[in-house]
């Protein structure tokens, strides 16, 4: 049956059409907005993809190198054993050595003074962080600050931590706050340095760039500055754990809290007790603990560079 009226039913079926009358849309969010800006420029940045490849070649690719440099430590401490340079009792074998730390690792005390150790280290690097980018941000974006301790904090980076501990001694007496007190006070400046040299290698580029986005304020920071100076601060970071736990180290052997035994004090009583080979069983276990607190840094570190094509493979 024709249509009476085309026209009209033209007008209604077009009033029916999904797109006919689009909703306006929602102001965005300006800090949404500069994110979606940037997001460009970080695909253009940013290194592509590879293929991981097989883990296994990956893992013993990684892991040779390491095995071979053990094997030429342990030969040469063999070595020197054998010549007799120190007596047995002062200087052990390495068969000694390993065999009293596999005793060690299967004591339930042992672990519990790690886990103290490790408890006050990850405590004292927390707090370092905390501190340091707070001052690394501040001095980084105030030039008269800078120009006020920006020395200061590179004094304090330098500065032995050991000459910490008679201050921290008076203020807290033989308790965890001394012992903090100078993991703080030694980890927090390189973590502050890192965040301001990171900072200061921005591309100049980049940052007129973002100005031209409209990027400002907390936005140019946060999607601009900061991930732009991730490479440096991770830098920062590490160099930070190496002085937060040298800190730490000389912390218990010096400061002996009552009522806490830690690695630092099974260490200082075989050194009273002149048992050189359990020092020495203490003395792996503590640079097995940063070894492997390295690799976790390096693993981070190589994954930004990657991400970030600083890496030719």
């Amino acid at each position: 049956m024709p249509t009476e009226f085309p026209s009209a039913r033209a007008g209604l079926e077009g009033a029916l059409q999904p797109d006919a009358f689009p909703m306006p849309e929602k102001p965005k969010d300006p800090d949404l907005d500069a994110a979606d800006r940037i997001s460009g420029l970080d695909a253009l940045e940013l290194g592509p993809k590879k293929d991981k490849g097989a883990f296994g070649r990956r893992a013993w690719s990684a892991t040779w190198p390491k095995l071979l440099a053990i094997a030429i430590v342990i030969g040469i401490w063999q070595l020197v054993y054998l010549s007799e340079w120190r007596p047995a009792y002062v200087f052990p074998a390495p068969l000694d050595v390993f065999t009293e730390l596999g005793e060690l690792v299967t004591e339930p005390k042992f672990w519990d003074g790690v886990r103290l150790t490790m408890t006050r280290a990850i405590t004292g690097f927390a707090l370092a962080v905390a501190i340091g980018t707070l001052i690394g941000a501040a001095v980084s974006r105030f030039t008269p600050l800078r120009a006020a301790i920006g020395s200061l904090i590179t004094g304090l980076q330098t500065m032995p931590s050991i000459m910490w501990f008679p201050l921290a001694i008076l203020l807290f007496q033989l308790g965890e706050e001394a012992i903090l007190f100078v993991v703080v006070i030694g980890a927090a400046p390189s973590v502050a340095n890192g965040l301001i040299s990171g900072i200061d290698y921005v591309p100049r580029t980049w940052l007129r760039v973002g100005q031209v986005m409209g990027m400002k304020g907390l936005a140019k920071y946060r999607h601009l500055i900061l991930p732009a100076s991730l490479p440096s601060f991770v830098s920062g970071l590490k160099q930070g754990w190496a002085f937060s736990w040298r800190s730490l180290m000389a912390g218990e052997l010096l400061v002996i809290v009552p009522g806490t035994v830690s690695i630092g004090v099974r260490m200082q009583t075989a050194r009273d007790l002149n048992d050189a080979v359990s020092v020495l069983a203490y003395i792996i276990v503590v640079l097995v603990i940063g070894i492997l607190v390295d690799q976790f840094f390096n693993t981070a570190d190589r994954a930004l560079r990657k991400r970030w094509g600083l890496t030719g493979s």
